[in-house]
């Protein structure tokens, strides 16, 4: 391949690679540590409101150190699921949404790792297994029977010249610098699954993506696709990722190669030269059985949904729907092409078309609806009614509201009483002087009828006094106690009562001595 072939891919891959477009940015320098941290160690999946809350964490303490960082956690996230590092999604078992690693984000994270990692990049162990695969392909893939036969005797004398050796004590095995070369080696292949899995995943839906756009855009009766759907084709599994994934996932599931897997990592964790090994690494090859069980398990829950989900597509005619709506796209493209020539896209039109509004929501909005919700399990209990008490009752709606009937009736009792002169002795003790006959004032009322709902008996005369007195010039001093007893004083406008306010029951004390005059 020439230079300019070469460069002119490099700079496709430049425009289109999303991880080399993550490494070439500003805020590469924070934005991989916290993504390495958060989402890149055991939490590779974590909710959306859980990864805010702890990269605002981490961009307030790299504030506190004196770097300028203008964005929030939500704005970057927002960014990097745009720009291909981060992977959106909705998660299963609640509302949330859920936020991972992309596979070029793990790519870039994984190349950043290595720039920054002091591991020796040529050793005795890594050239040692590509010498021994080399062996082994050049042997497996001979076409001639007799050389392929000789290249095993040569392997089987040299294990049992290796066997003799142990036995006579001459092979003490690998020095630990080498061991612990070998186990570099081994943790650095093996870190690079999560990224493996991450492609798989994405290359199945990918694929699944394809499958869906060859049934919508295919007009013809029955395609290849639909064929091998209803004959129960499975697409997905005959693809490259997955066969390669389930050639992984049956060595994983398999008790016998998944069990020695597991006794070989154990074995290894108590060898004496790990312990020269970074707690990191230790800690990552504890890990590395449940992690490759959790993801295999999850790339498989994936493929077998996508091809539910696509033969369900099918089977429920929904893609026939779908395919209408892209006849009628192409259809309304081909009139615009047609109509271009004739008509430049400048001019104005006598068209109105009626554009209807819809409602945008996030997906974790919504909820299913369970009918099973309004059924009642429980057998409905019965109780006896009893009697309503009418004073409870009324002492309820005092609680919420103005007795306003309360209030005419102690207007209306004071106008009484200041016609039959009873109010000249406590005028004369207020020094407002001669006895009045003409009416009388809030403060009057108050002073004889006392708040029983503290502000709200004021409120409630100031009310009616609008309504049924007459404002005179000046004001009046009114004192009432709250509702917890406190004493309350208050200045308000002078209204003077000259009638008796109408819907108000006067009490019988009142119409007794009315009548008794």
């Amino acid at each position: 391949m020439d230079v300019l072939t070469q460069a002119l891919a490099h700079r496709r891959l430049l425009e289109d690679d999303a991880a080399w477009a993550f490494l070439r940015g500003d805020n590469v320098w924070f934005a991989a540590a916290v993504l390495r941290v958060h989402l890149a160690g055991p939490d590779r999946r974590l909710p959306a409101s859980a990864l805010f809350e702890r990269i605002d964490a981490d961009l307030e303490l790299l504030r506190s150190h004196g770097h300028e960082i203008p964005g929030t956690a939500q704005h970057y996230c927002a960014e990097w699921r745009k720009n291909g590092i981060l992977i959106r999604r909705s998660a299963e078992s609640t509302r949330d949404e859920t936020f991972e690693l992309s596979p070029s984000g793990l790519t870039a994270l994984q190349f950043i790792e290595r720039l920054d990692s002091n591991r020796t990049t040529v050793t005795q162990s890594r050239l040692s297994n590509i010498q021994e695969r080399l062996r082994v392909l050049v042997r497996d893939t001979d076409p001639d029977v007799e050389t392929r036969l000789t290249a095993l005797h040569a392997e089987r004398d040299r294990l049992d010249a290796r066997v003799a050796a142990v036995r006579a004590g001459e092979d003490t095995g690998l020095d630990p610098e080498r061991a612990r070369e070998a186990v570099e080696d081994l943790i650095a292949l093996a870190e690079e699954l999560p990224s493996d899995f991450a492609r798989v995943r994405s290359a199945l839906e990918e694929i699944n993506r394809g499958l869906r756009a060859q049934l919508i855009e295919n007009t013809g009766a029955r395609s290849r696709v639909l064929d091998d759907v209803f004959r129960g084709v499975d697409h997905l599994a005959d693809s490259e990722a997955g066969r390669s994934f389930d050639g992984f996932y049956a060595l994983i599931l398999e008790h016998e190669s998944g069990s020695e897997f597991e006794a070989n990592i154990a074995a290894l964790l108590d060898r004496a030269f790990v312990r020269a090994l970074d707690r990191a690494d230790t800690r990552f090859l504890r890990r590395l059985t449940p992690m490759l069980q959790d993801r295999s398990a999850e790339v498989g829950d994936v493929m077998t949904g996508l091809t539910r989900s696509l033969r369900r597509f099918v089977q429920s005619e929904e893609f026939r729907e779908d395919r209408a709506v892209n006849t009628e796209i192409h259809a309304a493209r081909a009139l615009a092409l047609r109509l271009a020539v004739e008509i430049p896209p400048y001019r104005q039109l006598d068209v109105e078309l009626g554009r209807t509004s819809v409602r945008i929501d996030s997906v974790t909005s919504f909820r299913l609806h369970n009918p099973a919700d309004a059924r009642v399990i429980e057998p409905v209990e019965m109780r006896a009614t009893g009697t309503v008490d009418i004073e409870a009752l009324r002492e309820m709606a005092r609680l919420t509201e103005i007795d306003i009937g309360e209030l005419v009736e102690n207007i209306n009792e004071t106008l009484e009483a200041a016609r039959c002169g009873e109010l000249d002795g406590r005028n004369r003790e207020a020094g407002e002087g001669a006895p009045r006959t003409d009416g009388v004032t809030i403060a009057e009322v108050l002073r004889r009828h006392p708040a029983t709902q503290g502000v709200a008996s004021v409120v409630g005369l100031l009310d009616l006094g609008v309504g049924h007195g007459i404002r005179e010039a000046g004001g009046e001093s009114v004192t009432w106690s709250s509702m917890t007893g406190r004493s309350r004083r208050a200045q308000l406008d002078r209204f003077r009562f000259t009638e008796d306010v109408p819907g108000g029951r006067r009490r019988r004390r009142a119409q007794q001595r009315r009548g008794g005059a």
